[in-house]
């Protein structure tokens, strides 16, 4: 099953196509503004807005991480507000980098649906018409089975570091230990590989859309990975780290996503934290 989907092919399947895909608009920056007026002054039509901090992640508690997951009930709710269906293909976007995009497609995909794409390049790569018309679509049927793509805790993610490969999807001066502009300790888990999600993209950035597959595939090869090595994948709050996993299905490998991310493991005094630019 694809997993993104290009702008020449989206605007055919919007054009010409029985069942036409569920567009959510997913437009988000992290510590930015919020995309509601983004979306409001245009959007692909037919598209829906969807609010990653309220409705991609549930209510930020003691020990959650900045975005944890959602309550399966209240994420169901929101997808059926946006006329998600079971039977239907759902394409998400955002404005061009692809994180928040990312995160809607793996939520959708944990939760159960079968036919998610991201649309590559975003709304940067989109040519097609743009509309302010808000959409009142009919209520979707979806209802979510979550658990259907792997997650990981904090203990899991510690044991994959030394059992397989756990990737560490932030901008590598942040996995060294440099910098932290956010989170209570700057580094990086034990264990962990360097693999900024940036590096993913075509044109580095966040921007371009995604690297072919070939390329993915043979980064990732450097990194000690293949098809049947077992990943898992953190970031900062399990944003970026969303965008690094839909990287690694376009190059054939499944990976596992620590939803907790670094926010979560700095939280807590007791996990060990490495620095430097070796995994530790």
């Amino acid at each position: 099953m694809a997993v993104i989907v290009s702008p020449t092919q989206l605007a055919r399947e919007l054009n010409g196509t029985p069942t036409r895909p569920v567009l959510l608009d997913v437009r988000w920056e992290p510590g930015g503004s919020p995309g509601r007026p983004a979306y409001e002054a245009g959007h692909l039509p037919g598209a829906v807005y969807v609010d990653l901090d309220t409705e991609l992640a549930g209510p930020v508690g003691e020990g959650t991480g900045r975005h944890p997951l959602p309550d399966p009930e209240a994420f169901g709710a929101a997808m059926r507000r946006a006329g998600v269906r079971h039977d239907r293909p759902v394409v998400t976007y955002d404005s061009g980098h692809g994180w928040a995009a990312a995160r809607a497609w793996w939520l959708l995909r944990w939760a159960g649906h079968e036919d998610v794409r991201v649309l590559d390049g975003g709304l940067a790569a989109w040519e097609g018409p743009l509309t302010r018309e808000i959409p009142r679509p009919p209520e979707g049927d979806f209802v979510p089975r979550p658990g259907s793509v792997p997650v990981l805790d904090a203990d899991g993610a510690a044991a994959l570091a030394r059992t397989g490969v756990l990737l560490d999807a932030r901008a590598a001066e942040r996995y060294r230990g440099e910098v932290e502009p956010i989170d209570r300790i700057a580094g990086h888990i034990p264990g962990a590989l360097s693999a900024p999600t940036v590096e993913n993209d075509a044109e580095g950035a966040g921007g371009g859309g995604l690297r072919p597959a070939a390329e993915l595939a043979a980064r990732f090869a450097g990194l000690g990975i293949d098809a049947d090595t077992e990943v898992g994948v953190y970031c900062g709050s399990g944003v970026s780290a969303a965008h690094e996993v839909l990287a690694l299905a376009v190059a054939g490998i499944d990976a596992a996503l620590y939803v907790g991310s670094w926010s979560q493991w700095s939280a807590d005094p007791s996990r060990p934290v490495a620095t430097g630019p070796q995994p530790g």
